[in-house]
C-alpha cells in the first residue's frame, strides 16, 4: 500500500501543474534533435566511427568513492553501441551552475550536460540546448506525469530528459526531535537549532510563499509578476526577524555548507537542502540519528503557514554546437533512461521521476523519496522556466540584511520599508 501510495503523490502532484505539451518549431541556431534520434546508427560500417564527446555533471556523479554514476553509464552506452567507437571527456560542474558555464561559451561548452530545468529559457536563447523530438521528446512525455515532462517544455518543445525531482526538504537529528516536533518550525526552534540559507532565493521564496506571495502567478504568466508586497509579504518579513533574533536559529550560507558542517559538530540540529546532500548527512550525523521530512509550517500573525519549495527538475541536455547530435541526443536519453535513473538511486539516492519506477518497492520505502513525495504533493509551487534573474540577484542581499549588523539590516521598524522596495525593484525589472 505504502508504494501505492507514494506514486500517487507523486503523479498527483507533478499533474497538478501541467502546462503546455510537446509541439513543433524550427530554432536557427539549436538544432533540432529529433533527425538524429530517428536516424539509423553506423553499424553496417565494418569499422566504429570515433566520436568524442565532452560530458558535464556534477562532481558527486563523478566520484569513485560514490559510484561514479555519471561514468558507469556512459561507458555502458558505449559497450551497447559498438558502432561507435567514444572517448569521454568529463567536466566538472553541478546542475545549477550549468547556465553560468555553458553560457561562457558555447561553442566550446560540454556536449551533453546536466542543468536545473529553470535555465532552459536563457540556454535556449543562447543557442545552447537542442530541442529534442522523435522517440526521445515521445519516452520524455510517455514514461513521465505530464507536469513533469511540462518543466523541459519551452514554447511547446522539449529541451532535456528529466531525471530526478528539483526540490529540497528537511533533515533533523532524531536524538533532538520528534515526527511531530518537526511539523512546526517554532516548535523545533524551542528544542534545538535550525539552520537555513536565507541569502540563497531558492529557499527563501518557501516563506513568502508560505504567506500566499507569488512569481508570475502560477509560475507561468509572466504578465503576473512578483507579488511580494503588501501586508503577507511584510508579515513574513518581520517573522524572518524575529527568527535571526531566535537564539536557536542558525544562519546557513547560500551553499549550505555551513549548516552541513553543524550536524557533524552538534551546532545545528535540523537543516534543509536536497537528496545530493544525502551522503554527506550522513556521514556528520551518522545514519541511525538522520531524520528525513518535508517541510514544517510557519506561525504568520497567528496563522499556521506551510512553507513551499520550488519545485522542478534536473535535466539531460544537448549543446546543438556537438558536432556528434545522433549520439550526443541518444546519450542523454540513456543517461535519463528508467534503467539509469534506477541505478543513480541505488548509488546517490537520486529520486527518479520515471513513472515505471515511483511504484518501485526500493524507491517507495525510501525515506528520502518519501520526502520529495511529499514536498511536491504538499509543499510547492511550479519553479518558473520565464527567467527571473533580478529575482535571484536581489534575493542574496536580501536574505543577508537580516543578519545582525548587516549593512542596511532589515528589522522590525523597517520591515515594511524594506519589503515594498524589494517588490518594487523585482517589478520594475520586468519592464527594462
Amino acid at each position: 500500500m505504502k508504494k501505492k501510495v507514494l506514486a500517487a503523490m507523486l503523479v498527483a502532484a507533478m499533474t497538478a501543474t501541467m502546462f503546455a505539451g510537446c509541439g513543433s518549431k524550427d530554432n536557427g541556431a539549436s538544432n533540432d534533435g529529433t533527425q538524429a534520434a530517428n536516424s539509423g546508427s553506423t553499424s553496417e560500417s565494418a569499422e566504429p566511427v570515433d566520436v568524442k564527446l565532452t560530458v558535464m555533471g556534477p562532481s558527486e556523479d563523478q566520484d569513485d568513492a560514490q559510484g561514479a554514476w555519471l561514468k558507469t553509464e556512459c561507458e555502458a552506452f558505449n559497450e551497447e553501441h559498438p558502432e561507435w567507437n567514444i572517448k569521454y571527456e568529463y567536466v566538472t560542474c553541478s546542475e545549477s551552475d550549468a547556465k553560468d558555464t555553458v553560457l561562457q561559451d558555447p561553442a566550446s561548452a560540454a556536449d551533453v550536460y546536466m542543468f536545473a530545468n529553470d535555465q532552459i529559457a536563457d540556454l535556449v536563447d543562447a543557442g545552447a540546448l537542442t530541442k529534442l523530438g522523435g522517440d526521445v521528446a515521445e519516452y520524455v512525455k510517455s514514461s513521465n506525469p505530464e507536469a513533469m515532462a511540462a518543466t523541459v517544455t519551452y514554447n511547446g518543445d522539449i529541451y532535456g530528459v528529466p531525471y530526478t525531482p528539483n526540490t529540497w526538504f528537511m533533515y533533523y537529528d532524531k536524538r533532538v526531535f520528534s515526527e511531530d516536533d518537526v511539523k512546526s518550525l517554532d516548535t523545533m526552534l524551542e528544542k534545538g537549532k535550525v539552520s537555513f540559507p536565507f541569502d540563497n532565493g531558492w529557499y527563501l521564496a518557501s516563506f513568502y510563499a508560505a504567506n500566499g506571495c507569488t512569481i508570475f502567478g502560477d509560475g507561468t504568466d509572466a504578465s503576473k509578476g512578483y507579488d511580494f508586497g503588501g501586508d503577507n509579504a511584510v508579515a513574513v518579513t518581520k517573522y524572518i526577524v524575529d527568527l535571526f533574533n531566535n537564539k536557536n536559529f542558525v544562519m546557513d550560507n547560500n551553499e549550505g555548507s555551513l549548516g552541513l558542517a553543524g550536524l557533524k559538530d552538534g551546532s545545528v540540529n535540523a537543516y534543509f537542502n536536497g537528496n545530493w546532500n544525502y551522503d554527506a548527512v550522513v556521514k556528520n550525523l551518522g545514519e541511525e540519528n538522520v531524520g528525513v521530512a518535508a517541510l514544517p509550517t510557519i506561525n504568520v500573525d497567528g496563522k499556521d503557514c506551510q512553507l513551499k519549495a520550488f519545485l522542478g527538475s534536473k535535466a539531460i541536455g544537448v549543446n546543438p554546437n556537438c558536432k556528434n547530435q545522433e549520439v550526443a541526443v541518444k546519450l542523454a536519453a540513456y543517461l535519463g533512461s528508467e534503467d539509469a535513473q534506477l541505478k543513480h538511486f541505488e548509488l546517490r539516492k537520486q529520486a527518479p521521476v520515471n513513472t515505471n519506477l515511483v511504484s518501485n518497492e526500493e524507491v517507495a520505502k525510501d525515506a528520502v523519496a518519501s520526502a520529495l513525495a511529499n514536498v511536491a504533493t504538499n509543499c510547492s509551487i511550479a519553479q518558473p522556466i520565464i527567467p527571473m534573474q533580478a529575482y535571484w540577484d536581489a534575493a542574496t542581499p536580501f536574505g543577508d540584511a537580516f543578519v545582525h549588523g548587516a549593512e542596511g539590516q532589515i528589522t522590525a521598524d523597517n520591515a515594511k520599508e524594506k519589503t515594498e522596495a524589494l517588490n518594487e525593484q523585482l517589478n520594475s525589472s520586468l519592464t527594462e
